[in-house]
């Protein structure tokens, strides 16, 4: 696998139908008797919320070069599908609400490649997960304007997965346009203006909400 050197984000976009369907049940005890084991539902406590699953996630790297201590941090979607195999490792996140999304990503997962930090901004295809979360390696090298000399190699601090190209969509999705909410943007899942998370936060996408591209 390539060393790369980008800063990338990531965040989960989720089924809402998904999330109304499962409610938690509290007060419940299971007690087991021999072999048999019984489980008593109890009432849905409605200060708990319920867990959110991600099935799509939306990724955001750089297209376009920009320099950061002598390396090229550039890594768009033509620059993945340049790779051996159409593969790579998604490295240099260093914000801990990314790196516990990467962490949850499931192998055969997909998401959005979306384009950050650049003239257009938006999503422009198809990625998918491949390998799930292990140490991300630019944490350790001290030449990497990731290095982060907090971190060991018996406790790393970062991580980060392996994605492999998928597709690009029909035509590429800027964000201006998906976050008009038009019926475009809606078409392949963007969230919603609602998602006010997703327009906050530079570092971190959050937005649970999703359909298939």
């Amino acid at each position: 696998m390539p060393q790369s050197k980008r800063k990338r984000g990531a965040s989960p976009a989720t089924d809402s139908k998904e999330l109304n369907d499962k409610k938690e049940d509290s007060g419940a005890e299971r007690k087991v008797k021999g072999r048999r084991k019984a489980a008593a539902s109890g009432r849905s406590d409605s200060n708990e919320k319920p867990k959110e699953e991600y099935h799509f996630w939306l990724m955001k790297s750089e297209p376009e070069s920009r320099i950061e201590k002598g390396m090229d941090m550039k890594f768009g979607i033509e620059d993945l599908k340049a790779q051996p195999d159409q593969r790579a490792c998604w490295d240099g996140v260093r914000n801990y609400q990314a790196r516990n999304f990467l962490r949850q990503m499931k192998v055969g997962q997909e998401a959005f490649f979306y384009h950050s930090n650049c003239k257009e901004p938006g999503i422009a295809g198809i990625v998918k997960i491949v390998k799930e979360a292990y140490p991300d390696h630019t944490q350790f090298d001290t030449k990497n304007p990731h290095y982060d000399a907090s971190s060991s190699q018996e406790n790393p601090k970062w991580s980060m997965v392996d994605v492999q190209f998928v597709r690009m969509l029909g035509r590429y999705i800027p964000v201006g346009r998906a976050e008009a909410d038009t019926s475009e943007a809606q078409g392949i899942g963007w969230p919603s203006a609602k998602h006010g998370a997703l327009y906050q936060s530079k570092a971190v996408h959050t937005a649970p909400h999703a359909r298939r591209v």
